[in-house]
């Protein structure tokens, strides 16, 4: 079967690939780069609202506890909500120095929100919340 979102989903891969690099790299511009000038970023406890918010906070992480810190991202899924809005689904955790995988406890289930705008996609909400303990 012809895949006709091909293009659309490399493209969100790229923007993933892109903010997962920055991420590693500790640049928090780099990591709002493909964010939309209004994007939401909500984790436990937190909301940042705006791009500049969003990087603002990461910068001074970056230089502290998320320190050579990397991501674990395992995508679920890439649905499409029309011709311009796509949902991605993940499961995320972050590696911290010396950490070769996520401990159970630190891995969150991840809502991407993707929109596209003047033929570019950009990631317009995160939003984030653990993963259930084994059993629950």
């Amino acid at each position: 079967m012809f895949d006709s979102r091909a293009e659309d989903r490399a493209a969100i891969q790229a923007v993933l690939v892109d903010s997962y690099k920055a991420w590693e790299g500790g640049d928090a511009e780099g990591m709002v780069a493909d964010y939309t000038a209004d994007a939401t970023a909500i984790m436990t406890g937190s909301l940042r609202d705006g791009r500049e918010v969003i990087r603002e906070n990461m910068a001074p992480a970056f230089a502290g506890p998320l320190k050579d810190s990397s991501t674990y991202n395992r995508q679920l899924s890439l649905r499409f909500v029309g011709r311009d809005a796509a949902i991605v689904v993940s499961e995320s955790g972050i590696l911290f120095p010396g950490q070769s995988e996520v401990p159970d406890t630190g891995k969150v289930n991840a809502t991407w929100v993707f929109e596209k705008q003047d033929g570019r996609w950009l990631i317009a909400a995160y939003h984030n919340s653990p993963v259930p303990a084994p059993g629950q």
